[in-house]
């Protein structure tokens, strides 16, 4: 499959992260006497990758996410030389979700983005109060299981054709643990998206949301080789 058609997969794609998982968020997590809360918006991302895995998994593989993507380099499961393809891809995917999700909810009496508009934040602006080290342990903990749930659940030596369903789950799982703490990242692109229409706090936090993605999903890419170990070859018949 072409670069560029794997990178348009991954576009489309990481829009319906964030615009599902955001806009679950920001749309209805808190709506009068009906809101979705915390297990709904958790949910709701867990869904949007199960359903891009499903659809685009074969196209470009469905990282989805700058932090996924550079684990699976790390782990030798994707090429360096197109890592930058896919992380403008994501990156760019990220900014339209949240740019049609602000138009759809700045339609609305009273809308403002000054409510945090799913950003992720550290100290006063995360959900919690948590402090800067403990959003940092946080996201780099939590992003580093992901890619291990993922580096797992896809491993040739696992169930097949079950990993969109585990990754989804997992992804699901991080956020009941994450929104409290940081509204929950593990995905630069999720954090860029929202946070240059917040502006102001947001962009300032926002190297946080990329640094611990990233270290935690490169050290998960050496654990999980080290772990697992070489799969066996292929038996010739």
């Amino acid at each position: 499959m072409p670069l560029g058609k794997r990178a348009a997969a991954e576009f489309i794609g990481t829009f319906w992260l964030i615009f599902g998982g955001c806009g679950s968020a920001v749309l209805s997590a808190a709506f009068p006497n009906l809101g979705i809360g915390f297990l709904g918006v958790a949910l709701a991302f867990g869904l949007t990758v199960l359903t891009m895995a499903f659809a685009i998994g074969h196209i470009s593989g469905c990282h989805l996410n700058p932090a996924v993507s550079v684990g699976l380099v790390v782990g030798k499961r994707f090429p360096a030389s197109e890592l930058w393809a896919y992380v403008l891809a994501q990156v760019a995917g990220g900014i339209a979700g949240a740019a049609v999700l602000y138009v759809i909810a700045s339609g609305k009496a009273g809308f403002d983005v000054a409510g945090g508009f799913a950003s992720n934040g550290y100290g006063a602006h995360s959900p919690g109060e948590y402090s800067l080290v403990a959003c940092l342990v946080a996201e780099v903990v939590l992003t580093f299981m992901f890619l291990m749930i993922i580096l797992g659940a896809t491993d040739r030596r696992a169930p097949q054709g079950f990993a969109p369903i585990a990754i989804g789950l997992g992804l699901t799982l991080i956020h009941l643990i994450g929104i409290p703490v940081t509204n929950l990242s593990v995905n630069p692109a999720r954090s860029t998206g929202p946070a240059l229409f917040v502006g102001g706090w947001a962009v300032e936090q926002l190297w946080l949301f990329w640094l611990a993605p990233l270290l935690g999903a490169a050290i998960a890419g050496l654990v999980y080789p080290a772990v697992a170990g070489e799969p066996e070859p292929k038996s010739r018949k």
